[in-house]
């Protein structure tokens, strides 16, 4: 049993010993000690705090970003409809033009048409008239050719002027 139960000298001296290494460390190497185990707390603080920030600022930029691209979007398709309407709109303003153009070309055609078919009634009334006038003359220069029947016609020429 004198294993288990130590001298009572071993003891004084193991704990004077103890008590000697406990006043040398704490008087030199556990302040270095604490304060490194302090210092690098407060570093592995300030990193999860930044590395919060870093997170936080990264969600914002995310948001931000998803909402420029939303706009951006927007703005396309805004775009898009824009163009389109605009490109309906000169499609239609070209065919209402080309209809416009159209129909004056047909109704100017149409008046040209008008003016020379009347030219071309005239011409031929003038062209009838005188070919009538010289059937005539030849008639009657013919059935005329002696002066008392010259006179007879011209009397009887007289008469039907001077009833109408």
């Amino acid at each position: 049993m004198e294993l288990l139960t130590p001298d009572l000298g071993l003891f004084v001296w193991t704990l004077l010993a103890f008590a000697l290494v406990f006043f040398i460390l704490g008087k030199f190497a556990w302040k270095p000690i604490l304060s490194s185990l302090n210092e690098r707390e407060k570093g592995i603080a300030d990193s999860i705090a930044t590395a919060q920030r870093v997170k936080s600022e990264m969600a914002a930029m995310q948001a931000e970003n998803q909402k420029i691209m939303a706009e951006a979007r927007e703005e396309r398709t805004q775009m898009l409809k824009e163009a389109k309407e605009l490109k309906d709109k000169i499609v239609n303003e070209a065919k209402d033009q080309a209809k416009n153009e159209a129909s004056k070309i047909i109704s100017d055609a149409r008046v040209q048409i008008d003016h020379l078919k009347m030219a071309a009634m005239t011409e031929v009334k003038n062209e009838v008239a005188a070919l009538a006038l010289q059937v005539a003359e030849k008639v009657l220069r013919k059935n005329l050719s002696n002066d008392a029947e010259q006179s007879s016609f011209a009397k009887k020429l007289a008469e039907e002027v001077s009833l109408n």
